[in-house]
């Protein structure tokens, strides 16, 4: 066989080899790769959108949190404030009824001295009538009737 004809048989089989590859095996092959680098990059494009919606949610988390804090400060204030303002008014009622109660105490013991005195003049009057009815009774003697004071005196 001769060497030259070998080498163009070669050639031609080669040919027909790299015919048949780009035509029926390459381009399954081109697809393929290139459906994976079209996987690739949509990958890499969520990935992305996912960081940029972790970085949104992780401000929108702090804005979020904030405006907790200062709820949660104005809350503590009002209520603060509303603590104060209930003990002001407990304080003042307080006040209030322990007037009333002084007021009341006082009128009481006016009262209860009022009746006492009356008794006292009712007791004096009733003494003052002995004595009296027992000086009239008894002679008139200066001594007897010193006596009879002075018991009365005691008496009183």
């Amino acid at each position: 066989m001769n060497l030259n004809a070998t080498l163009i048989v070669q050639v031609f089989v080669f040919i027909i080899l790299v015919g048949f590859t780009v035509k029926y095996v390459w381009p399954p092959i081109a697809k393929a790769l290139d459906e994976r680098a079209n996987k690739i990059a949509e990958g890499l494009a969520a990935a992305e959108r996912g960081k940029s919606d972790f970085e949104q949610a992780e401000k929108k988390v702090a804005e979020l949190l904030s405006e907790g804090r200062t709820q949660v400060t104005e809350l503590v204030a009002n209520a603060e404030k509303r603590a104060a303002q209930i003990v002001e008014e407990a304080k003042t009622q307080a006040a209030n009824e322990a007037a009333r109660i002084t007021a009341q105490a006082k009128a009481d013991v006016e009262t209860e001295i009022n009746r006492a005195r009356e008794a006292l003049r009712e007791q004096v009057a009733v003494l003052a009538v002995k004595g009296a009815e027992s000086i009239l009774r008894c002679e008139i003697d200066e001594k007897q009737h010193a006596k009879l004071l002075s018991t009365l005196k005691q008496e009183l």
